[in-house]
């Protein structure tokens, strides 16, 4: 790249000058060290100031000013520690879209401090080729912006319930407490909360979705438009996080990379919104005669995540992904994607774009890291220092799942109780032992087999009866096992297989992956009966 006086990181992969006026959405934010573009010479300031030998130095701001450059100012301006730099030229091709603008005007910091593939000197290194110079220093503090000038990206995170158990605040990840793993549908205030970045600034009045066809050209909706103009679905479907049961597979096997997930990263809900093939057919395809250069329907958020699914499921008929704005008969709750969502049944829950404010139509999957550098799976073998993220693809249906939520003794003393146990033709003191059965693709579970003593002797579970909506069973299975108490042992199993007698792993080591992504071998809890 001789002669090149500038140099942009853009995105996950080269992209050459034409393609600067039309931004990747990949999900990485700020800076992204994957790919390089080049841009024209960095600015020259003749009257530079001079040291007392004539040494230059460099321009001094003020924060004032720094501020004055922010969102709808024509030159875009940031600080990183005590340095000011002009990176207007930069945000066209931003693969993260506006997002960027959060910081214009602002220091850097903080979200470097949340995205930390920035904080590498490569990446210091490029961005001091749009270094303009540094903050007046009777505007720092110890060295630094002072924190009253820092834009806290959190500030308008809903407020969440207390019972949910929390792995991360900012962002926010929480899995659903055991009380609502026990109920087939989840309420809204204890779903599980996923999220990668902060909840975004939303305005159901002017919230657009755009979809990009596969030639350029763009057909918007207005949230308004598709309730009108679409019928309405609603379906019942469980979402699951990748690393549900991540913890399982730490303590089972070897570390594994991610939030420790226990079993509540996966909840259930009634979501109701549109078809997202009658969008796209209304925006122009014809879904029944894809044109051969539409493989993938990419998905972009309003906080720059982005995900993408094959074509195929997307217009399937039989597929049921929505374009959501209710859930469980309600408005959406800003943690869960308000005021509209993705919602692709049967797949992995990083497919379900939240805040969803484009989708594109195109040749090749999302470009955004979290399709092509995070939810895969790899051997045994592989870890963090030898992956090559190229050579497996990204996960879309996940395999069968169960897990055990609930083992509780009961009394043949009690009143309660007793009924329960005569629903099952037992007097003496017996134990219930409740729990979740799960198979992507819309699989049903045909069995769900338990075990009292570690594996040396099985049962099969009642599947309890459910009104799950969809062309395909999308929702969780929820089942329970009554058993004499003395028939227990020190350790419970449980096992699904779904219509594909599809079966989990026995062991966790085989199937071992330095994500922990997809665990899924049988669940095992300890149980110690009460003195009597």
């Amino acid at each position: 790249m001789a002669g090149v006086d500038r140099l942009y990181i853009i995105g996950p992969c080269i992209r050459d000058l034409e393609n600067i006026h039309r931004p990747s959405y990949a999900g990485a934010v700020f800076i992204s060290v994957a790919a390089v573009i080049a841009i024209q010479s960095p600015v020259v300031y003749a009257d530079a100031p001079t040291d007392t030998i004539g040494h230059p130095q460099p321009p001094i701001f003020r924060l004032e000013e720094v501020r004055k450059h922010g969102r709808d100012a024509e030159e875009k301006w940031i600080t990183r520690g005590d340095k000011v730099y002009n990176i207007t030229d930069w945000i066209p091709g931003h693969p993260g879209g506006e997002v960027i603008l959060r910081a214009v005007g602002g220091p850097v910091d903080q979200y470097w401090n949340i995205f930390t593939i920035h904080k590498k000197q490569e990446v210091y290194d490029i961005l001091d080729t749009f270094y303009l110079g540094q903050v007046d220093p009777q505007d720092l503090v110890d060295g630094k912006v002072p924190v009253e000038h820092v834009d806290d990206p959190f500030k308008n995170d809903p407020k969440r319930d207390e019972r949910l158990l929390v792995h991360s605040a900012r962002p926010f990840n929480a899995e659903t407490p055991g009380e609502a793993l026990n109920s087939f549908i989840t309420p809204d205030v204890l779903f599980y909360v996923r999220q990668h970045m902060w909840v975004p600034e939303v305005d159901e009045a002017h919230h657009k979705l755009v979809i990009e066809l596969s030639d350029g050209e763009e057909r918007e909706y207005s949230l308004q438009e598709l309730k009108t103009k679409f019928d309405e679905v609603t379906i019942t479907a469980t979402l699951q996080c990748s690393g549900n049961r991540r913890k399982h597979m730490t303590d089972e096997s070897r570390s594994t990379n991610g939030l420790q997930w226990e079993a509540g990263a996966i909840s259930n809900a009634d979501w109701s919104g549109v078809r997202l093939r009658d969008v796209i057919k209304d925006a122009g395809v014809q879904i029944d005669d894809l044109p051969e250069d539409i493989k993938h329907v990419q998905f972009v958020g309003a906080e720059a995540y982005g995900a993408s699914i094959p074509v195929a499921k997307a217009v399937d008929k039989l597929g049921d992904v929505l374009l959501v704005y209710k859930m469980n008969d309600k408005p959406l709750a800003l943690d869960h994607g308000y005021p509209l969502r993705l919602v692709v049944p049967g797949n992995v829950a990083a497919r379900s774009v939240k805040w969803i404010n484009r989708v594109r139509l195109s040749d090749e999957e999302s470009p955004s890291q979290w399709q092509r550098r995070d939810y895969k799976c790899f051997g045994p073998n592989v870890g963090s220092s030898n992956v090559d993220w190229d050579s497996a693809p990204a996960i879309q249906e996940t395999p069968v799942q169960s897990a055990i939520t609930s083992l509780r003794d009961i009394s043949s003393h009690s009143s309660q109780d007793s009924k329960l146990l005569q629903v099952y033709g037992l007097e003496e003191d017996s134990i219930a032992v409740e729990g979740y059965s799960y198979a992507g693709g819309g699989r049903k579970i045909i069995r769900v087999d338990v075990s009292a003593d570690d594996g040396r002797n099985w049962h099969q579970a009642e599947l309890l009866a459910d009104e799950s909506k969809g062309a395909k069973k999308w929702a969780w299975t929820r089942w329970r096992w009554v058993l004499p108490r003395q028939q227990a042992g020190r350790c419970f199993i449980v096992k699904a297989v779904d219509e594909a007698y599809n079966t989990q792993a026995g062991e966790y080591e085989p199937n071992y992956n330095f994500r922990g992504n997809l665990t899924s071998s049988w669940h095992r809890v300890g149980y110690r009966a009460k003195a009597p």
